[in-house]
């Protein structure tokens, strides 16, 4: 008599393993296509990253949003499932719940009231598509099962009849299937979708999960890094600027050299914020995820200015020191930091030597830094890299593996700061939802026929 693997197993159309903005979405999307869907997730809570994000109010996507604002080794890949799920759509969702929004910067939204709304809005949609939910639920295993097994051995040994019929279920229900071990139980599925995002913020619960099981299933994997995340600098280069933390101004912000993947060149017009350690604010954030290790960011401290020739009018009428003349320009306490680091600026401006004001003037211009790493990923906002979409489906982000899928911050797609990376979650959510219904229906189909 064959032994199976347990008698009467929990058995889904699909499991999605983790309960943040990707899993939930697609799991109330999938649901209300009919498919019997359940979500699981090691943490007590839901969508952490979510609570959390844009100062307790969500920034949950962003009116702008194009291939352009994404990062990827394959930057064509994302293209597909933004334009199926927009934000014009998501937007709608919101809408639909009453859930008031605004526009705050540069095409970004935001919840008025608070993110919790957000989240009890794709609660609501799991509900409504009869989503089940297991949390806590830590994952012991995941093992693919070969269809064939069960048809061969069901040939060859005289089964009772109520293993015929187990058996015969796992066939049907189960082609291309995995028993997922859990501590809830042994649960059966022809499908599973990997939410569990990237390495951020591993207070809330970010582990590496979703890479180790593509790494099990034989999938490629895109080198990490923390993205959207501050910049650090040496302690005694960054003594003169250490007590400016707190201090913030808009600023032009650079990397790179040219157009690769090496070095891609990439420009931000944002605010700066100094800290104690470096420099952060929407300005570095966005820069981090050019930033490479060794090279140098190029910073504007006056965009827009023509910083020389204001200083050479001030030298002819003014016997003010450079740093008050300079407090003009930039703010009075990095104008201070500024000057005290060289002799020639610490007197009247009329005192000053066209050279030092040359030279003044370029540094401001083009303050150039190489700073020595970042906060890591306990301050960083989103992982870039990830599951190689090289060896996903754009269309329906199904994996190489049949019945495996990625959605969301666990691929190798990052986007900007400013709600970019919440649309991917809801995009490609949304394209593995419907892929998944189809590709129930396409079974039934072939099982009729």
């Amino acid at each position: 008599m064959i032994q199976l693997s347990q008698p009467n197993p929990h058995q889904f159309d699909v499991v999605i393993i983790g309960a943040g903005a990707a899993g939930l979405f697609c799991a109330g999307v999938a649901g209300q296509t009919g498919l019997k869907v359940l979500v699981i997730d090691h943490s007590e809570k839901v969508a952490e990253k979510i609570r959390i994000s844009g100062g307790g109010r969500a920034n949950f996507t962003n009116k702008d949003v194009s291939p352009a604002n994404f990062l990827s080794e394959n930057p064509h890949f994302c293209r597909s499932a933004l334009s199926r799920y927009t934000p014009r759509d998501f937007i709608a969702l919101m809408d639909k719940h009453g859930i008031a929004h605004h526009e705050k910067h540069k095409g970004q939204l935001f919840c008025d009231n608070s993110a919790q709304d957000l989240i009890d809005m794709l609660l609501k949609e799991c509900e409504a598509g009869g989503v089940q939910r297991w949390q806590p639920c830590v994952v012991q295993s995941i093992r693919h099962i070969a269809s064939e097994t069960d048809s061969k051995a069901s040939n060859s040994i005289e089964l009772t009849d109520l293993e015929h019929k187990n058996a015969a279920s796992r066939r049907i229900n189960c082609l291309s299937s995995y028993e997922i071990n859990s501590d809830r139980g042994v649960i059966q599925t022809p499908n599973i979708v990997i939410a569990t995002g990237g390495l951020s913020i591993p207070k809330i619960g970010a582990t590496d999960f979703g890479y180790r099981v593509a790494k099990q299933f034989n999938l490629r994997l895109v080198e990490t890094h923390p993205a959207l995340v501050p910049l650090t600098f040496d302690g005694d280069a960054w003594l003169p600027y250490a007590n400016l933390a707190g201090l913030a101004l808009p600023v032009v912000i650079e990397t790179g050299t040219k157009k690769s993947k090496a070095n891609e060149k990439a420009a931000f017009s944002e605010d700066l914020l100094f800290t104690h350690k470096g420099l952060s604010g929407p300005a570095v954030l966005q820069i981090s995820s050019f930033w490479r290790e060794n090279t140098t960011i190029r910073l504007n401290l006056a965009p827009n200015t023509d910083v020389l020739a204001l200083l050479q009018q001030a030298k002819t009428r003014s016997h003010k020191l450079v740093a008050n003349e300079l407090a003009n320009l930039v703010p009075s306490r990095l104008a201070d930091a500024w000057t005290s680091t060289d002799a020639a600026l610490q007197r009247p401006m009329s005192d000053v030597p066209d050279k030092a004001l040359t030279q003044l003037a370029q540094r401001l211009s083009n303050w150039e830094l190489t700073p020595t790493g970042t906060e890591g990923y306990k301050k960083a906002e989103v992982t870039l890299g990830g599951v190689d979409t090289r060896d996903v489906s754009s269309q329906t982000m199904e994996s190489k593996q049949p019945g495996l899928y990625f959605i969301g911050e666990v691929l190798d797609v990052t986007g900007w700061l400013g709600g970019y990376n919440f649309q991917w979650a809801w995009s490609s959510a949304f394209a593995c939802a419907h892929g998944l219904a189809q590709g129930l229906k396409a079974k039934t189909e072939d099982q009729s026929a």
